[in-house]
């Protein structure tokens, strides 16, 4: 399903793009599932940690900065920031949730979205 205004781009691929972005900028515990069949909210969420605060707020740049390069913006502004520990980068189709690892255990969401399909994300 294309529902990303701003590129033509199916939304598995676009979540496993970040995924190796992610991937390549050392995130933690980084996966990707698949929401079709559970939710209206977005097609997929990729979800990792970082072991800094810093770090998350590094990822949530560089996810940013390469996804520009092909003109594709996160539709709304960027939830949440480096302080609060969980940034939330809003692609419409894909949702980027990059977590400080203490609030990742916090708020669970592979336990809420357990139903949902694991994506096998490519080694980099």
């Amino acid at each position: 399903m294309y529902r990303i205004r701003s590129a033509n781009i199916e939304s598995k691929k676009l979540a496993l793009k970040i995924a190796s972005i992610a991937q390549d900028r050392k995130a933690q515990d980084l996966i990707v599932i698949d929401l079709r069949k559970l939710s209206s909210v977005s097609d997929y969420f990729v979800i990792c940690s970082g072991s800094s605060l810093k770090q998350i707020q590094a990822l949530s740049d560089i996810i940013q900065d390469n996804l520009a390069q092909d003109k594709i913006k996160p539709l709304f502004r960027v939830s949440g920031n480096d302080e609060s520990g969980w940034v939330v980068l809003d692609f419409q189709s894909v949702m980027v949730h990059l977590f400080y690892e203490p609030m990742r255990e916090f708020y669970d969401l592979e336990r809420l979205w357990s139903k949902a399909k694991k994506i096998r994300i490519p080694k980099g």
